[in-house]
């Protein structure tokens, strides 16, 4: 049995590249998945970027908002947000925290990875990222009612 440590006491308190206000760490990267923790701080964001492999964001506490593409949703504790291959995407908060398991399927850029490793460590807790693994996604958001911005964030 392997237990990989997540969370508070673990996190790499700078985040990866792109982000602002956003720490994190890596709970395993291999050859078809990268998966991460993100927690983001009040006003904290992952600015808009495209990746070259789909990616998951679950959200599992808290609440902000997240884009794809032309696309902006509010999204809370309990919801998943798929980030398609290529597309421009990004997620902050305005007055919550948030924290999010982010799963890229497909090797992850070695250099984002390394951002959020613990400091001091060289290697990835399941190896090297395979650079040539690369996967299909598309955006599936659905919201029982259309986003008023009065509302604020979910909690």
């Amino acid at each position: 049995m392997e237990i990989r440590r997540f969370g508070i006491g673990h996190r790499r308190p700078d985040g990866p590249p792109g982000t602002t206000g956003v720490s994190g760490s890596v709970v395993e990267s291999g050859p078809h998945a990268t998966i991460a923790e993100l927690a983001f701080a009040r006003g904290a964001s992952v600015h808009p970027h495209a990746n070259r492999n789909a990616t998951w964001f679950l959200v599992i506490e808290g609440g902000g908002f997240v884009r794809v593409g032309d696309q902006q949703a509010r999204v809370g504790a309990g919801e998943a947000v798929m980030w398609p291959a290529g597309e421009v995407h990004a997620a902050w908060t305005e007055l919550s925290e948030m924290r999010a398991i982010v799963v890229e399927i497909g090797a992850a850029d070695p250099t984002v990875v390394a951002a959020l490793l613990p400091v001091g460590s060289r290697e990835t807790p399941g190896g090297v990222p395979d650079a040539g693994a690369t996967t299909e996604g598309s955006l599936v958001v659905e919201r029982a009612q259309a986003y008023d911005p009065s509302e604020g964030e979910p909690v």
